[in-house]
């Protein structure tokens, strides 16, 4: 099946199960590689126990204590972000490319002895689940019912009534659209690498992009601060009921909310900086010694470059959206960078210009690329 093919059939519309997806594929790393990366500061994971019926939530990190006294089944460590920490999980993500990199969100890893899972429940985003070491049982639903169960600390279904199933061995991959129901059982001791994509709801769209034109509104006011004006009445009358919001300032403030105007640019701009921003979590580790531009543009020569795993850049009109900044830049600029938003990587020409030498080095300072090794 071709990506095209794909998108046409089955993106956001039906389930897709496919065997041996990746060939020889048993997984990034191992279970205690997984446990030990709970423990650090930055990553984000969680322990879902079931027991007596009833489910429990932690979150990390972790400590070696705490791993220690996991039961010995029912249980499921889950790790977000693991293309953070790892180059070989980027290059899984990059099997996904045929998505726009504004829609990837991250690969999850988790690990479940026999019997652990999260219970049933409904994603509201895309999802390619796919098997590493172990086997899992998946059973899916197109049910409409979403009651929960209640007081869980997991959205997790009260009334599932599974439609179909498969257990997925080492390489097999199932594709799941929003919302559709799924519920993952370890047959035994099992890791899964969940590939998810980012779906925003539009109240957080509509939100963000109003702080977005605050910020905007802001940053022109602050260019013209002597041409403020205020809202005024001159020709105001005597009200009946002095406590009402009358109409004649109800018509005014409607005619200066008015002012308020974007554009397409505007909502490029937004989209870059919103869908590129870095997690509250996430810092970046910047070169302690920073070679100077001269030594710095002689390496990337000779190896190339690379994008940082915390990293995210999207492309625009001739402009870059990196971690949350924008970066306008020349035609001939673009022409080379977007080899690097593209790929994560690229190999540097013999001859770059010095717009180019210059953002790459800025990009290189703080902690957003890297030469190649």
């Amino acid at each position: 099946m071709t990506p095209k093919e794909f998108l046409r059939d089955y993106w956001q519309k039906q389930p897709l199960l496919v065997r041996n997806a990746l060939p020889g594929f048993s997984g990034l790393l191992t279970c205690n590689e997984l446990m030990k990366l709970s423990c650090y500061e930055d990553a984000q994971a969680r322990l879902v126990i079931q027991s007596d019926g009833k489910w429990r939530l932690k979150h990390g990190p972790f400590s070696s204590h705490d791993l220690a006294k996991l039961p010995k089944k029912q249980w499921t460590l889950l790790v977000q972000d693991v293309n953070h920490f790892l180059p070989s999980a980027r290059d899984l993500l990059s099997k996904f490319r045929f998505i726009p990199h504004p829609r990837l969100d991250d690969l999850m890893v988790s690990y479940a002895p026999k019997g652990g899972g999260i219970g049933p429940h409904f994603d509201s985003y895309d999802v390619f689940l796919l098997q590493g070491t172990g086997s899992r049982r998946w059973q899916i639903s197109a049910q409409l019912d979403n009651q929960l169960i209640a007081d869980a600390p997991l959205r997790i279904l009260k009334n599932f009534q599974p439609e179909q199933e498969w257990v997925l061995q080492a390489g097999d991959m199932l594709y799941l659209p929003p919302n559709y129901a799924h519920n993952g059982i370890a047959e035994d001791n099992c890791m899964t690498y969940s590939i998810g994509f980012r779906a925003p709801s539009h109240h957080e769209l509509i939100t963000q992009f109003l702080v977005y034109l605050q910020d905007k509104i802001e940053m022109e006011e602050s260019l013209s601060l002597t041409d403020k004006e205020r809202y005024s009445d001159p020709d105001l009358q005597l009200q009946p009921h002095p406590s009402k919001i009358g109409a004649s300032m109800q018509s005014q403030v409607s005619s200066i909310l008015k002012k308020i105007k974007w554009n397409r640019e505007d909502i490029e701009n937004f989209l870059g900086v919103y869908l590129s921003e870095p997690k509250s979590h996430i810092f970046f580790e910047q070169p302690l010694k920073p070679l100077t531009l001269r030594l710095f543009l002689q390496q990337i020569k000779k190896t190339g470059v690379q994008l940082s795993l915390k990293s995210k850049i999207l492309s625009g009109n001739n402009k870059f959206f990196v971690n949350g900044e924008v970066y306008k830049v020349s035609p001939h600029t673009y022409k080379i960078l977007i080899k690097l938003a593209d790929n994560y990587e690229f190999l540097s020409h013999s001859y770059i210009d010095k717009e180019t030498e210059k953002i790459l080095y800025q990009w290189y300072v703080n902690g957003y690329i890297q030469s190649k090794e």
